[in-house]
């Protein structure tokens, strides 16, 4: 898996390809927005939506046609994490390694720091 440390937040090279097939079907410019909100079996769930807006204190991850956003809120809770997609006997799915979360549910969407 390709890291770089140096980002706040991380794509393995599985979703870096995944983000980019999504992509290159959806119309040009689009981007894939991860953000953090309240709620969920945890107390707080993480959101994935397909977007053309992009606000100028957004983070945004670019490479290899794969083009994620991240609001500054939701990056203070996803610092240091890697966002990966996984695709096994269970399904696909995007999954983040969050650092920050001491605890989360079964199914990897919710969290709690």
């Amino acid at each position: 898996m390709s890291e770089t440390l140096s980002q706040p937040v991380v794509l393995s090279d599985s979703a870096i390809r995944r983000i980019s097939s999504i992509l290159s079907k959806s119309e040009s410019g689009r981007s894939l927005r991860i953000s953090v909100e309240g709620g969920g079996c945890s107390g707080f769930s993480y959101k994935y939506d397909l977007t053309d807006e992009r606000e100028a204190d957004d983070l945004m991850i670019e490479r290899d046609g794969a083009r994620v956003v991240v609001d500054p809120v939701s990056l203070v809770y996803l610092e240091g994490s890697v966002v990966d997609f996984v695709d096994d006997l269970m399904g696909q799915s995007f999954q983040i390694r969050n650092p920050n979360a001491v605890a989360s549910c079964g199914c990897g969407t919710s969290f709690s720091i």
